[in-house]
């Protein structure tokens, strides 16, 4: 802990959990960030991510990212930025483990078709359902709902995205029981590990749509910010494979965005003259980040990767189908509660929105082959 810089967490310094927790209730020498990120790879809801899309869905090759693999690589780079600028690593990589957690299953198609089906009773946004998750659904222990997770790591899931001025229902009824101060900047170690998403599905969403065959390095050397890497790749290593070279690529890019932010927060930090983790959160901007000119470079990245990737005709194809069976599921359950599993039978409202609400927890918990299967069993296998 003395290796931490003083704007960093502090386990110590913590607002806790709205749950207290006994002392004697401890298990083994582990800090209150510790036992946060061993709460999140020990909950059912992360395993659940190993079958959840990330790029593809229901991906059929092995080698193909799916959400618990990118959370992985999320959590690798922000503990490397972390360790660099003398944050909490810890609850850096806790933040990085959970952040998708609220996904439901078929990534963004899913989460538009929950997002439509519960438009009369508030909307759907899976940030807002990774509190939810970890706050209300995920209930291993006898003492209390939830994980009990501490105020800076929902404060830093809630705040995913910086600031919050119009909560969303869901993430609204997790901040009255446990006020998370939304309107304010979220912890260094948050900003970083917001900022290790993207670099992480920027560069490996590169290397999963080559390897499927849906962008073409043609089309990536379009790009300078890319072709000034690949030149220099090509130069250093002139009789490597094409294959073995795109994957230096993709490490290449992910070391220039690393140090930049890197760079830039230092400077950022300095400038600023930062004393503290709650002057951080007191700065009025984001300090972890890209520099200005990566930050352009980052948004063209992401502008074509949505025009080339993201929207290719076979992805859009499999979003529709995507949205149809999550679309179907929502209206068969709605119809008919007795079509839920029995535990969520048992506990289902009586009345809107909460009814519809239940409906969508069930159905945001879903991997894409479990929501496949209740699909097949309710509408049969040629729907």
């Amino acid at each position: 802990m003395s290796s931490l810089a003083p704007y960093a967490c502090r386990p110590d310094q913590s607002r806790g959990r709205l749950y207290p927790e006994p002392a004697q209730d401890v298990r083994g020498p582990r800090d209150i960030f510790q036992r946060d990120r061993d709460r999140i790879i020990h909950s059912i809801a992360f395993r659940r991510l190993r079958h959840k899309t990330q790029v593809f869905i229901a991906p059929d090759g092995d080698h193909y990212r799916v959400r618990l693999t990118h959370s992985l690589e999320v959590a690798q780079i922000g503990r490397t930025i972390a360790r660099a600028l003398g944050l909490n690593e810890d609850l850096t990589e806790a933040l990085c483990l959970a952040h998708d957690i609220g996904h439901p299953p078929f990534g963004h198609a899913g989460e538009d078709a929950l997002e439509e089906a519960l438009k009369p009773y508030g909307g759907f946004d899976h940030n807002a359902q990774t509190l939810r998750t970890l706050t209300q659904l995920e209930s291993p222990y006898p003492s209390w709902p939830g994980l009990n997770l501490s105020w800076e790591l929902l404060e830093g899931l809630a705040k995913h995205n910086g600031p919050v001025t119009a909560p969303t229902w869901a993430l609204a009824e997790v901040n009255a029981a446990f006020d998370l101060d939304l309107p304010s900047w979220p912890s260094l170690e948050a900003q970083v590990a917001a900022i290790s998403d993207d670099i992480a599905y920027d560069n490996h969403d590169i290397d999963d749509g080559l390897r499927a065959g849906l962008l073409t390095l043609e089309q990536l050397l379009e790009l300078p910010f890319l072709a000034e890497r690949w030149d220099g790749i090509t130069a250093k290593y002139p009789g490597a494979r094409r294959e073995t070279l795109i994957r230096e690529l993709v490490r290449a890019q992910i070391g220039v965005m690393v140090n930049d932010v890197i760079d830039t927060t230092r400077m950022r930090l300095n400038d600023l003259a930062i004393p503290t983790a709650d002057d951080i959160r007191q700065a009025g901007l984001q300090i972890g980040g890209f520099s200005d000119e990566l930050a352009a470079r980052e948004r063209e990245l992401k502008a074509f990767m949505y025009a080339n990737l993201y929207h290719h005709p076979a992805q859009q194809e499999a979003a529709d189908t995507a949205q149809a069976i999550i679309a179907d599921l929502f209206r068969a359950y709605a119809s008919d509660p007795l079509l839920l599993p029995a535990d969520w039978q048992s506990g289902a409202p009586a009345v809107e929105p909460q009814r519809s609400r239940h409906i969508a927890d069930f159905l945001a918990g879903m991997t894409d082959r479990y929501a496949q299967n209740c699909h097949r069993e309710i509408f049969g296998p040629g729907a």
